[in-house]
């Protein structure tokens, strides 16, 4: 788990070449945004644990730890936005990010100006999406996206961090019908060439033992046969 963010706006910049780093930084700064720096994929989540951080701008082209690689493991632990820094005719890299769950891109070089008011604008995205839906309530199940709490029959219920994002996501479209293939994109922000799509049915698995009142018969989280899940609140 990485550390909560304050109310003060952090972004971390992620970039080897240290003109683009400075100049990156100085923009935020001046932007208002408290910035904190790393040169190389292998320091991010280290950094991500120590400090509280709401957004990455993140340059793909890194030394060691590859930054698609460093996405696709951010992407995995949550939903933390990030904007990434490409080469301007780095197409395949831009389109693989986007697939991978970036928020959005900056092509170098870049206008400080662009870099700032997209930070901006992925944070007020993410903000007012947070705030649209931050808690679900059905008959007996209460999902608090904010404190990430899950009430069943009014007792609280632990949950991993990926079995309550699914969870949250089955939720947030009561009926509609998700493959596995779509809730690996959705909550793994993966595909099956990546990983199996058995991953997510243990995790369903694993949920329906601490949510529904009869596993073995699950009347929240349905199967449908040959296609995939449904939330039925």
């Amino acid at each position: 788990m990485f550390a909560p963010p304050p109310s003060a706006r952090s972004v971390l910049v992620v970039e080897d070449d240290e003109r683009i780093r400075r100049v990156a930084s100085r923009a935020l700064r001046d932007g208002g945004f408290e910035v904190s720096e790393v040169v190389d994929g292998r320091s991010v989540l280290d950094e991500l644990r120590r400090s509280a951080v709401d957004l990455v701008v993140l340059d793909i082209g890194l030394p060691g730890v590859d930054g698609l690689d460093l996405l696709h493991h951010l992407r995995r632990e949550g939903d933390l936005p990030v904007i990434l820094l490409t080469a301007r005719r780095g197409e395949t890299d831009r389109v693989l990010g986007l697939e991978l769950g970036a928020d959005d891109y900056v092509t170098k070089p870049f206008s400080p100006r662009e870099l700032v008011a997209r930070v901006k604008t992925v944070l007020r995205r993410a903000t007012r999406g947070q705030a649209d839906r931050c808690r679900f309530e059905f008959d007996g199940l209460v999902i608090d996206t904010r404190t990430r709490e899950v009430l069943v029959g009014g007792r609280a219920v632990e949950l991993t961090v990926k079995e309550f994002d699914l969870l949250v996501h089955l939720a947030s479209a009561p009926r509609q019908v998700f493959s596995r293939s779509q809730l690996l994109q959705a909550v793994w922000r993966s595909e099956p060439g990546w990983q199996a799509e058995a991953t997510v049915t243990e995790h369903v698995h694993r949920l329906r033992h601490k949510v529904e009142t009869a596993p073995a018969r699950p009347q929240r989280i349905r199967t449908v046969r040959g296609i995939g899940y449904r939330f039925e609140p």
